[in-house]
């Protein structure tokens, strides 16, 4: 009889410890994800209100007609959705983000029985980035691969990888201007 009550007891214990284990773990993971999204503005000063995003130019040989568009389109989304930031056609702007897609070139990635198996898509895009509150301005590369199947047309590929190039590129200016890395 009391093998069972100690039994019982351990298994009281375990479950409280269980549940305090579960518990534990879902406040850590819940303070971590609030985290992340409390530092969605730490880069950008009180005093910056409003951004200016000129178009991105399409400087490259090839020039694909709808890329630039999209990629200043998906840029204003991207600030005005994730920063406090007031978009703006404004000179005056307190943030002047201005662009240049300079290289949209595919070659061979991969050999296959001495054909292309793979091909490589890459796309270039110059940024300036100007505070018009400290009159700094910084210009930076940025430089994405897209490999794809051979067998694919580049307008094929294009579609393919369209999303994929607007985001990853998107996400790359973003994190340069206000990460600070």
């Amino acid at each position: 009889m009391q093998k069972t009550s100690k039994r019982l007891h351990w298994s009281k214990s375990s479950t409280t410890m269980l549940n305090f284990s579960v518990l534990f773990f879902i406040s850590i993971a819940s303070l971590s994800s609030c985290s992340v999204y409390s530092f969605k503005d730490v880069s950008i000063p009180a005093e910056v209100k409003t951004v200016r995003i000129t178009p991105i130019d399409n400087k490259a040989r090839y020039v694909d007609p709808q890329l630039s568009p999209r990629l200043t389109d998906r840029l204003r989304n991207k600030i005005t959705g994730q920063t406090r930031l007031t978009l703006t056609n404004n000179e005056d702007a307190h943030y002047q983000i201005s662009g240049a897609v300079t290289e949209d070139n595919i070659t061979t990635a991969g050999i296959s029985n001495q054909q292309a198996a793979t091909n490589r898509l890459t796309i270039s895009v110059h940024v300036t980035f100007r505070n018009t509150l400290d009159g700094k301005t910084q210009e930076f590369d940025i430089s994405r691969n897209f490999d794809f199947n051979a067998n694919l047309t580049r307008q094929q590929a294009e579609t393919q990888l369209s999303e994929e190039i607007l985001r990853n590129i998107t996400d790359e200016i973003f994190n340069r201007i206000f990460s600070n890395w």
